[in-house]
């Protein structure tokens, strides 16, 4: 095969990882996926050969585990690291606070453990722009003050913290922490997109649940933030936008040591119902929505979106697609694979 590096992939079958995944094999990667299936099926494997043309590696283990990862390692000639596998449900990690730190932390250290192991160290590690905490304005820049608000979030900021000092105790080290935002859509064919097991936990695979008649209605969590409709704003990101800012971020360190701390977002906040708004548009369907209460403990920020100067600058890359490309892709898959009688 004609490939330039192989590539590990953790959480590799998930929403951002099978898009991912596809990119890489387009672009001539050997792939391998890590993935345990706790929130994601194996039939994604399918459907990415269906896509690309081309089956990933899989091994099927929980990055917890040490020697699964050292046999990873042992098995396959990886080069490069995209880290993904991670509990991300901000409402949950304010119910599950102690398994969110012990799950997202030490899959990254047993992760770098094994990586360390065998001289591979180049990581792409998928951060958050939850690292940017209450008190920073939007639009956020990579150079301001890092906190948290969340039990997620938290997991975030000590990862970067973990893997910066990873990086200044070892100069060999490549890594870029991408602090993406929002991502929303899925793959034009219909065939992967954010298909969570179980109810929910994000604003899109809600919304395309609803759409399909599997859920009555959409809760929307507060309307009385200080925002235009009193919904929260967010920086919206295509998921394709954002698994082509990782090829971006892949081909960056290939080349360059150090750690950088890089943006994928679009920099243009929109509200929740601008949102529903949209999908009702493209969709042509209606999408009843009841107003519930805050999260718990303020979890949410009322802005969040991106300053994307720096992702265009190092890595020189920005997003093409816009809000009714994200919901009217997210509608092709729910077509695809939730109502597929629907024409």
């Amino acid at each position: 095969m004609n490939a330039k590096h192989t590539v590990l992939v953790t959480g590799g079958a998930g929403y951002i990882g099978s898009h991912t995944c596809c990119q890489l094999l387009n672009a001539g990667y050997n792939v391998v996926i890590i993935d345990n299936f706790s929130n994601s099926s194996p039939d994604v494997l399918d459907a990415i050969m269906a896509i690309s043309g081309k089956r990933p590696a899989l091994v099927e283990a929980d990055l917890r585990d040490a020697d699964a990862v050292r046999v990873c390692f042992d098995q396959y000639p990886i080069d490069a690291v995209i880290h993904f596998a991670a509990l991300k449900a901000v409402g949950e990690s304010t119910a599950k606070p102690v398994e969110y730190y012990e799950h997202n932390l030490l899959c990254t250290t047993t992760l770098v453990k094994g990586m360390r192991g065998r001289g591979v160290k180049r990581l792409v590690y998928s951060s958050s722009a939850t690292v940017y905490g209450m008190d920073n304005p939007a639009p956020f820049r990579e150079d301001m003050p890092i906190s948290a608000i969340n039990p997620y979030g938290w997991t975030k900021v000590m990862t970067e913290r973990m893997l910066t000092d990873l990086s200044a105790s070892d100069p060999e080290w490549s890594i870029t922490l991408l602090r993406y935002f929002n991502p929303l859509g899925a793959h034009p064919s219909g065939l992967i997109g954010d298909d969570p097991n179980g109810i929910p936990a994000n604003l899109m695979p809600y919304v395309n649940k609803v759409a399909a008649g599997i859920l009555p209605e959409l809760p929307v969590f507060g309307d009385d933030y200080p925002t235009p409709d009193g919904t929260c704003i967010r920086d919206y990101i295509h998921v394709m936008d954002l698994a082509e800012g990782h090829l971006a971020a892949l081909d960056y360190i290939y080349t360059h040591n150090g750690v950088e701390a890089v943006n994928l977002g679009t920099g243009v906040g929109y509200s929740v119902f601008d949102v529903v708004r949209a999908y009702e548009r493209v969709s042509g369907r209606t999408i009843p929505y009841r107003v519930a209460s805050r999260r718990p403990n303020n979890a949410d920020a009322p802005k969040a979106y991106a300053d994307p100067a720096k992702a265009a600058r190092v890595f020189n890359w920005k997003t093409k697609r816009g809000l009714d490309d994200m919901c009217r892709d997210s509608w092709t898959f729910a077509k695809t694979r939730l109502i597929k009688s629907d024409a």
